[in-house]
């Protein structure tokens, strides 16, 4: 985990200082709204339907115990005893007062955090695969790739000003679980025929009103060539990107019109053109970054624990939530646990600050000191020892963590919605809220299998819901809330938009409607262990249309 040095220090405790000033003249009046808000903007501070809203940044998810803390804390005492976690791997406090912000910076510095480009068309908080440095699959941990792209774009001074804002996003796995298809720049780990890392470079991904799956620019780039590949596409991007309307402005849609060859052809003219050397990192800058990403010390322990399956074998509900909730390790004796931020009822995403603590906790305890946000709204233990499963179970049933749906229906992904954000045209949470509770059988929720569903309360796409196997788009219509569904999306290595199911459904119909839908899916699978996703590929969107219209009950 990478560790602030001195010029990290100084840089974000002055921004603290100066953001407070700037607070203080908006507070007396010397500075208007229009004027302070790009100033907000740029230390992560929103004005939202009811408050502000601060969104902090978590580089790559990755946390400590004491960050985990320090975010509790800052629940508490400034906020409203609750964070929210993102798609992008950040939290957000809800309620913060503007007066508490500077100090609430402060905080945040004294543990090495902060909300620096957390906003503004800015190359923004750079994601990853949440189990990097844990994942079996995994060909290299792609968190030291992020963290040398975070110091790079931080206030990098010809990129603080871009046509719209700019996401990157890494994995360093086949099986892709940082969403890089749907990013303005995604990068997946990948061996040449001699068996060298580097990067498959994709481009032009993003959501919104315009989805895209990001092309393919590069299909191999050498770890040495990253920055000056990176820097020549981002200028191709902020000399050709579209200023005159923000709603083509995004990349997506300059690889759009310019097509990806032309694209490609000028992306490679301004790679040779640069010095490359001068924007590469030198290797023992590279060293020195990779360092703070060694794995923890791991003891040798046997592939299978005998305690563990005794404890399956006693309580049926314990070996529901490892068999949802755990993944395949690379170390032996190992597992990676997800805790869900999905209690049934409760709002996707949200962490009380009891919860917090108890999760800096148990990654003290038995985590080797680690927590990783991802972008499903969850938390994940990415190192817990197989033998200590029962233990971290219990701490987390203890403080309602215990939610064995990872990866099942009741894993809602969803936006804070017309209940928080000024964008909203329509709620999101009490639709999940609704979608949960009709399927909260722990057993039927099993039966259905995997089954992602995402909803975002506008255009904006902030709950992914293009890219679910069942989407849902909450809009307004003629002074109503109405949700579209959209069918078949993928978020993987395969990622697909999914298809517009049909007319709008009024609040009260989307549940309904949903269980209509898994019911035909339940009925035409061609067995038990075929995903919704593999039977709506392979049988089209005709079938699930005429389930989820059934008996004509729709919304007009």
């Amino acid at each position: 985990m990478y560790r602030y040095d001195e010029f990290d220090a100084a840089y974000v405790k002055d921004r603290v200082n100066t953001f407070r000033g700037q607070v203080n003249r908006r507070i007396d009046g010397s500075l208007t709204e229009d004027e302070f808000k790009p100033l907000r903007l740029m230390n992560g501070l929103y004005l939202q339907l009811h408050a502000y809203m601060l969104r902090v940044a978590i580089p790559y998810g990755t946390l400590s115990s004491r960050q985990m803390r320090a975010l509790a804390m800052i629940a508490s005492k400034w906020d409203k005893g609750y964070g929210h976690l993102t798609t992008r791997q950040n939290i957000q406090y809800n309620w913060p007062a503007l007066k508490d912000v500077p100090d609430i910076l402060d905080a945040l510095a004294d543990v090495e955090m902060h909300a620096i480009q957390t906003s503004g068309n800015c190359i923004r908080n750079v994601t990853a695969d949440h189990f990097a440095g844990a994942a079996a699959d995994e060909i290299e941990d792609p968190r030291p790739t992020a963290e040398i792209i975070r110091q790079w774009s931080t206030e990098h001074p010809e990129f603080l000003y871009l046509p719209r804002k700019f996401k990157i996003a890494v994995t360093g796995s086949p099986n892709d679980r940082a969403v890089t298809k749907a990013h303005d720049i995604g990068l997946r780990m990948v061996r040449n025929d001699t068996g060298e890392a580097g990067y498959e470079v994709i481009v032009g991904g993003g959501l919104g009103r315009s989805p895209f799956v990001g092309k393919v620019v590069r299909d191999f780039l050498p770890k040495s060539d990253l920055l000056p590949y990176l820097e020549a596409i981002l200028r191709v991007y902020n000399l050709h990107g579209r200023r005159d309307n923000k709603y083509k402005a995004r990349i997506k849609i300059l690889v759009h019109e310019t097509g990806i060859e032309d694209l490609r052809a000028m992306v490679e003219r301004e790679f040779e053109q640069l010095d490359g050397p001068s924007v590469a990192l030198a290797e023992e800058e590279v060293a020195r970054i990779e360092a703070y990403f060694a794995p923890p010390v791991f003891a040798k322990l046997p592939q299978h624990s005998s305690a563990l399956e005794q404890a399956k074998k006693a309580d049926a509900e314990f070996a529901a939530w490892v068999e949802t909730n755990t993944d395949a390790h690379k170390q032996s004796g190992y597992t990676i646990v997800t805790v869900s931020a999905k209690a049934i009822g409760e709002a996707p995403g949200d962490l009380t600050t009891a919860q917090m603590d108890v999760l800096a906790d148990i990654a003290e305890q038995y985590g080797h000191d680690e927590l990783r946000i991802s972008h499903e709204q969850n938390v994940i233990l990415p190192h817990v020892r197989l033998d200590d499963l029962r233990i971290v179970h219990a701490a987390l049933a203890d403080a309602g963590l215990a939610t064995a749906n990872a990866n099942l229906i009741s894993d809602i992904i969803a936006c804070p919605g017309l209940d928080y954000c000024a964008l909203a045209t329509a709620r999101s949470i009490p639709v999940a809220q609704d979608i949960q509770q009709r399927f909260a059988d722990p057993v039927r929720a099993k039966a259905i299998g995997e089954f992602k569903i995402k909803i975002s309360g506008c255009i904006n796409a902030c709950g992914h819901h293009h890219v679910g196997h069942v989407g849902i788009l909450g809009l307004e219509k003629a002074g109503i809330e109405n949700y579209q569904i959209t069918l078949g999306g993928d978020h993987t290595e395969t990622t697909a938009i999914g298809d517009r199911a049909g007319p709008g459904f009024a609040f009260e119909q989307v549940g309904p409607a949903i269980e209509r839908l898994v019911d035909a899916y339940i009925s035409l699978r061609a067995n038990d262990n075929e995903r919704f996703l593999d039977t709506y590929r392979r049988l089209g969107l005709e079938p699930f249309k005429t389930a989820l219209y059934d008996n004509e009950r729709t919304a007009a």
